[in-house]
């Protein structure tokens, strides 16, 4: 018998804490679950953010953050789950970056922490209380990591660019306030 050290045991507890939030969020896109606003209501929101088909942003979005927590708290896929979910987050930061940093102020600060915390673990690896570990690790290979988080970094780049053209179109030729 293997004994579990100290290592896996902060894994899981990262890997339970922090997908069991993220498919929290995700199921409030998804589902309406929690008080969300489902497919509908979120890819409304999507839209008057900026990000464009709402319903396909609501779907992507909800899929990325529930698919990419269960599997996070599963410990299975863990590249790909931590790097879904950090794609997610690098989405909502950009939404909330213009109110700062901290939270309280409507900042990045915890879209930022799950995202992060996602990639951190997807580098990391899942520990041997996982069911990576039981599989042989046969979907958490190391060059699975950079292919992961790098085809996640572009996803996420091209949609948050997008988003921000958008958002600069519907502001030309809106006029400022001159004087106050």
């Amino acid at each position: 018998m293997t004994c579990i050290d100290r290592r896996d045991l902060g894994l899981l507890l990262l890997r339970l804490g922090t997908g069991g939030v993220l498919a929290a969020h995700g199921s409030q896109k998804l589902f309406g679950w929690f008080g969300g606003g489902g497919i509908e209501g979120t890819g409304q929101f999507m839209d008057s953010i900026g990000y464009a088909p709402g319903k396909v942003s609501a779907t992507a979005a909800g899929v990325a953050e529930t698919g990419g927590g269960l599997l996070l708290a599963l410990g299975l896929a863990t590249p790909a789950a931590g790097a879904a979910a950090a794609g997610a987050m690098a989405g909502a930061s950009a939404v909330h970056a213009p109110n700062g940093f901290f939270n309280q102020e409507g900042g990045f600060e915890y879209a930022a922490s799950l995202g992060l915390t996602a990639a951190g673990l997807a580098v990391a690896g899942p520990g041997r209380l996982s069911l990576d570990h039981v599989l042989g690790h046969a979907a958490d290979r190391g060059w699975m990591v950079p292919v992961a988080l790098g085809v996640t970094a572009a996803v996420a780049a091209v949609a948050v660019g997008a988003r921000g053209r958008r958002l600069r179109k519907a502001r030309e030729g809106q006029q400022g306030v001159l004087f106050e």
